[in-house]
């Protein structure tokens, strides 16, 4: 199953169509960009430990010094379009599955966060004797909750550059009638104007300066939700051209405040009242979650984060080929799904699936040969999607159960003596005598 997808998504002629298109300075002699991915995603999936490992699995026509200039060389409008296009393939084969319900019924919903690289090894002559954190750059990813896959992603090298003002270079590929969902970094006029002129729609949380909408009537209650009382009220901001731009501004107080002890919410939106009610955008807002839930199947499933490659490019080409992996586990998920009804009661988890994977992925591809997997690339999105159904029938579904649990009970650690906290016990002597405080004796 796992092969079938990843040559759905991630195709050799076609990455290498999608580099010659994108690209700018670079160009391809030897070495192909369908090679660096195809070695990058075994990284990623952590089928081998390092780049240079993985480099090693077959003979590549060029050094590995070449192939690490390559990596490092990368450009993000080429990692752009391998991610926009990955899911372009995958989602038709993903609509032809059972579909679940919809986050917002009769609206295209995307959700779309920033995303910081961790500090990188400072392998980098530059940044050798630097005693801080060498940050290798940051993306903006686009998310679709109904299809649980990347939609976009926007690699961006300038760590220090705030995530509001890399939303321009995705704004005009916003498709009229979609709802984009954000955090409050997004709340400005700028942003909310431009999604009015493209005859989009916004949610976003009203960031405590910006965009300080104009209140044009007193706030109503309107109903509750499952986290508190859902207050509407009538805000308006300058449009840009002379006039205003009519939003509803929706207000939530919880019944429980936030960690950061934040008691009411409020959400700004231009979704006209006879679209969407104010509880329902309520409602919506709380799946934005997702994303963040997303980044942090990225870290613990998938190698996203390659802190061996120091160079912001190279750092970028890890994470947008992670971002293809997540796509094509997320599609693997859906087929199980599909083909096992008991995994609408007990959902599962992609953590199994990645284990599974590493652990056959490679003997399957050195037993079988390249010819077995020809019949597939022909097959249309309809075809593939029953396929893939059909394959997941024989997975066993108990092994890919989540198992949840509720949240640890904090414990106030307080002050304790340095001798106490330095001290060393054995554990095997404890558990004899029951207590921390038995009598040390030599043996």
């Amino acid at each position: 199953m796992a092969r079938v997808v990843l040559e759905r998504a991630c195709d050799a002629a076609w990455v290498d169509a999608a580099f010659q298109e994108h690209r700018g300075r670079q160009y391809e002699r030897e070495l192909l960009f369908s090679d660096v991915v195809d070695r990058m995603s075994l990284v990623v999936l952590g089928l081998r430990p390092s780049l240079h490992a993985a480099a090693q699995r077959h003979r590549l026509p060029v050094s590995v010094q070449a192939l690490y200039k390559k990596v490092n060389r990368t450009e993000p409008a080429v990692l752009r379009a391998l991610v926009r296009g990955a899911y372009a393939r995958l989602a038709p084969v993903r609509c032809a599955m059972e579909q679940g319900d919809a986050v917002c019924e009769g609206m295209a919903v995307r959700i779309v966060d920033g995303n910081d690289l961790p500090a990188s090894d400072k392998r980098l002559s530059a940044l050798r004797g630097f005693r801080g954190a060498a940050m290798p750059g940051q993306s903006l990813v686009l998310y679709d909750p109904d299809l649980d896959l990347v939609a976009d992603v926007l690699p961006w090298e300038d760590a220090h550059d705030h995530e509001r003002s890399l939303l321009k270079h995705l704004l005009p590929h916003v498709e009229p009638g979609h709802l984009w969902v954000a955090d409050r970094g997004f709340s400005t006029r700028s942003i909310l104007q431009a999604f009015a002129a493209h005859d989009a729609f916004l949610l976003v949380r009203e960031h405590a300066r910006n965009p300080s909408p104009t209140e044009e009537r007193p706030r109503r209650k309107v109903g509750r939700i499952e986290t508190g009382t859902v207050f509407e009220q009538a805000v308006s901001i300058p449009d840009g051209a002379g006039g205003m731009l009519r939003l509803r501004r929706i207000e939530i107080e919880l019944d429980t405040p936030t960690e950061d002890g934040e008691a009411v919410i409020r959400l700004l939106t231009n979704v006209p009242a006879d679209r969407k009610g104010a509880t329902t955008l309520a409602r919506l807002y709380r799946t934005r979650w997702r994303i963040e839930c997303l980044f942090g199947r990225l870290e613990s499933v998938l190698e996203s984060e390659v802190q061996s490659l120091g160079s912001p490019r190279g750092a970028l080409l890890g994470f947008c080929v992670a971002l293809v992996a997540y796509d094509v586990l997320a599609l693997l998920q859906a087929a199980v799904r599909t083909a096992h009804p008991v995994c609408k009661e007990k959902p599962i988890s992609s953590f199994y699936i990645a284990a599974e994977l590493r652990e056959y992925y490679g003997g399957m591809k050195a037993a079988l040969p390249e010819a077995v997997w020809l019949p597939y690339e022909s097959k249309t999105s309809v075809q593939l999607a029953r396929t893939l159904v059909t394959m997941a029938k024989h997975v066993d579904p108990a092994m890919l159960f989540k198992h949840p649990r509720g949240p640890k009970p904090r414990k106030q650690k307080g002050y304790a003596p340095g001798s106490e906290v330095r001290r060393q016990v054995a554990t095997s002597r404890v558990l004899a005598a029951g207590t921390v405080d038995y009598v040390e004796q030599d043996v």
